[in-house]
């Protein structure tokens, strides 16, 4: 990326300070706060992760050594013992907390469930004891396929309390995804559900697991434990499959937690490679753990009677970090719900606020573009009062979603927390904190502190001010990935080859182009696969599509480049509409015109393309690869298991 700078396009100016009354309340309080806790991170990281795990979290024996860095190996706090599922739980029971809210349960059709820490306890040992008498040891992995209930929650805490690492499957991919991932890691167990709700339908869990399972397809798997959720008839194989209400019954609820080493295996949790088969990302224990304890404390601002919401669904690291594990390790009060905005009730997540009285709200840019299709109208009808801060994750939010969101749903008086992180990086890297660090809309503003990130070349030099380059960070922090499941190689290729070492340093490389202002703030262009070169000129596509979106017509919008002998690439725009207008060749002309207003000539889109939708992953980000693959008539290319609904992808491929 060197050669060229990122044309720097909508000179976003604009700046939020955070309210004086936030401010005044907040964990931290001031930029100058911020800037003492990053000096001091810097000046000595380990004494300052120490000092922290320290403080705040439960340790059976403190570590020997606070990092053993061999590159890129990393060891957090070596020889310490501690379990999540006792700093999540167990050491809240002394405390007032004992029968506070741990999590509220909104189910899609309306039921509702609310579970004190106590209670939570109570379940998470028993299960735990299930797990045990179903032959689960300490180092087994368990694979878990459910929905948004307290059950998946239950599951991972019950793995965690006893030492069995699980793997998350996100309830909507295939039997054959379902199936690739038990097999990768070996799981020994299955949880799962008859089904799940799902935009007014019943996705069907147990049958997917039975085709994952057909044939002896996952040897590995000895028993599957599912929970009756939807009510449905479901075949159950006699001596390997068990429904849950009747397998808890008569167990006990007495199970110590099983202490475990700081670096023993927590979690392997599958994310999509641009190629090949997914990733198994393995996180370890207590690194993860003081990671998104801290993370969620700071960021989220976490006072003891919020009501936290994050949407995200607990088979991505989102929900592991940011649903169950930071929240519940803070003694905070989670909301989790199965739903999803869908006909019936477009305006669900409004209902969830307005009910619950959620006071931080944690969502993806997808929805929040989304919630602008459907109109104002409806977050209007309800009372949004008790909303105090906001998030997103995810994917880049564009300065124009930004601000609607900081509008409609916030009534101007709510910070925006714009994070950026990676399901291996275990947590939120770069932020604003939000009682500290003023915004700008569409930057992730400065990173957390004890994270040294940096706009680099590929020789791993930074680059100046509003020049765009590779984002990558500089020193282990305590949640990073530890490497891909079987698979090191990989890992040491895919994260830390791409940038050479320099003086003995190794660099972690994101994957993604970004750029950083003359204030320091990193504005995150996406996916270094997604940044275009034109004419030697390399725009990152979300910029231009910010510019596309930041038109009254535009809902939404996906830019890619498509090969081309003149220029080297040509952007191709796929727009969605709002709901008064009507795809035309006039309003092409227009959108064109618009970016060149916008950005300038050299960002004018070669083609316009009108659809119904875009092709997304089930959590919510664009597959541009994919539509790059449409734009170039080449066919489909790479891992295509996340992708939500195939048909929009065969509609586009129609129209092409």
């Amino acid at each position: 990326m060197s050669e060229s700078t990122i044309e720097s396009i909508l000179q976003e100016k604009r700046l939020f300070n955070p309210p004086a009354e936030f401010s005044q309340n907040a964990q931290i309080k001031s930029l100058e706060e911020y800037q003492q806790l990053y000096d001091r991170a810097l000046a000595d990281p380990e004494k300052f992760w120490a000092e922290l795990a320290d403080q705040e979290l439960h340790w059976f024996q403190k570590w020997d050594k606070v990092l053993d860095w061999q590159p890129p190996s990393a060891s957090w706090f070596v020889g310490g013992k501690i379990n999540l599922s006792y700093n999540c739980l167990d050491r809240h029971l002394t405390t007032a907390r004992k029968d506070k809210a741990a999590l509220i349960w909104e189910g899609e059709p309306g039921d509702t469930r609310t579970l004190t820490y106590a209670e939570l306890h109570q379940e998470v040992c028993q299960f735990a004891n299930v797990l045990k008498k179903l032959g689960v040891q300490k180092g087994d992995r368990i694979g878990i396929y459910m929905p948004m209930i307290p059950e998946a929650a239950i599951a991972m805490l019950a793995c965690t309390r006893i030492g069995a690492a699980h793997t998350v499957v996100f309830g909507g991919f295939s039997a054959e995804s379902l199936r690739d991932r038990l097999v990768d890691g070996q799981a020994r167990v299955v949880i799962t559900a008859d089904g799940g709700w799902r935009k007014d339908a019943i996705v069907p869990l147990k049958v997917q697991v039975d085709k994952a399972l057909a044939d002896g397809s996952a040897p590995s798997v000895e028993s599957v434990v599912v929970v009756r959720r939807a009510g449905k008839d479901v075949d159950m194989q006699p001596g390997r499959d068990y429904w849950w209400h009747e397998i808890n019954q008569g167990v006990s609820a007495d199970c110590p937690a099983e202490p475990m080493d700081s670096e023993d295996l927590l979690f392997v949790l599958y994310t999509s490679g641009s190629t090949g088969k997914p990733k198994g990302v393995v996180h370890t224990t207590g690194g993860y753990n003081l990671y998104t304890h801290m993370t969620t404390k700071w960021i989220f601002d976490l006072q003891e009677n919020d009501v936290y919401w994050c949407t995200a669904d607990v088979g991505w690291i989102t929900g592991h970090s940011y649903v169950v594990y930071g929240p519940l390790s803070n003694g905070a009060t989670t909301l989790m719900y199965e739903g999803a905005p869908r006909a019936s009730n477009p305006g669900c997540f409004w209902d969830v606020i307005e009910k619950h009285g959620v006071t931080i709200l944690y969502t993806a840019p997808t929805a929040i573009r989304a919630f602008i299709k459907m109109g104002e109208e409806l977050p209007n009808a309800r009372n949004l009062s008790s909303l105090r801060l906001l998030g997103t994750v995810g994917e880049p939010i564009n300065p124009e979603a930004w601000m609607w969101y900081h509008r409609v749903i916030g009534g101007e008086r709510c910070p925006i927390v714009d994070t950026w992180w990676q399901t291996e990086t275990g947590g939120i890297m770069i932020t604003a904190l939000p009682g500290a660090i003023p915004t700008k809309p569409g930057s992730a503003t400065l990173p957390f502190p004890g994270i040294f990130a940096d706009i680099v070349d590929l020789e791993g030099n930074s680059v100046p001010a509003n020049e765009g380059g590779y984002l990558a960070v500089k020193y282990p922090w305590p949640g990073m990935m530890r490497t891909l499941y079987g698979d090191r190689d990989r890992f040491r290729r895919t994260y830390w080859e791409h940038i050479p070492p320099k003086d003995g340093q190794y660099t972690y490389f994101a994957g993604d182009g970004a750029r950083k202002d003359e204030d320091g703030y990193f504005w995150v262009m996406g996916r270094v696969d997604d940044v275009i070169n034109v004419a030697g000129h390399r725009l990152g596509t979300m910029e231009v599509e910010s510019a596309l979106v930041s038109h009254p017509a535009v809902a939404e919008a996906a830019v890619v480049g498509k090969p081309d002998e003149l220029k080297g690439e040509e952007i191709v725009a796929f727009v969605t509409l709002e709901g008064s207008y009507n795809a035309s060749e006039e309003l092409s002309k227009e959108l064109k015109q618009h970016v060149v207003k916008e950005i300038g000539a050299i960002a004018r889109p070669g083609e316009i393309r009108f659809t119904d939708a875009l092709p997304k992953t089930r959590s919510g980000k664009i597959m541009r690869r994919l539509l790059r693959n449409v734009a170039s008539g080449q066919e489909l290319t790479g891992d295509t298991s996340t992708l939500e609904d195939r048909g929009v992808l065969d509609k586009l491929r129609e129209g092409a």
